[in-house]
């Protein structure tokens, strides 16, 4: 089973774009997909986490607003919509699955390769 995020690219501020994660398989142990980013020199950041089956998202302070995430079951892929960005939201977008919508990542099992978004100023 894998994970295949794109979407990402160079905009600039105040731009949106929108990243799409798809999975090979529906992860019924994982009822959870969430993306995260890492910029250079910082730790991996919790940025948005969905639950299947319920819908329930629970979003970081930073991109509340900003930021939506939505999936479309048919096709096992979840999207992350991003409007107004920042140049302080340049990062690599990585999506994971995991059995709880949680800000820990070590408590995802599995990562897709990341995608890289940078937004000028």
């Amino acid at each position: 089973v894998q994970l295949q995020a794109s979407g990402g690219g160079l905009v600039q501020a105040g731009a949106s774009l929108r990243l799409s994660c798809a999975a090979s398989a529906r992860f019924s142990n994982w009822p959870v997909m969430a993306w995260f980013r890492q910029a250079p020199g910082q730790e991996r950041e919790f940025v948005v986490g969905i639950r299947w089956s319920r819908g329930y998202t629970l979003y970081a302070d930073s991109v509340k607003g900003r930021f939506t995430i939505s999936r479309d079951d048919a096709k096992n892929t979840v999207y992350l919509e991003m409007n107004s960005l920042k140049p302080e939201d340049t990062a690599v977008y990585y999506c994971a699955v995991g059995p709880n919508v949680v800000r820990d990542d070590s408590k995802y099992h599995l990562w897709g390769q990341g995608t890289q978004v940078t937004v000028s100023s």
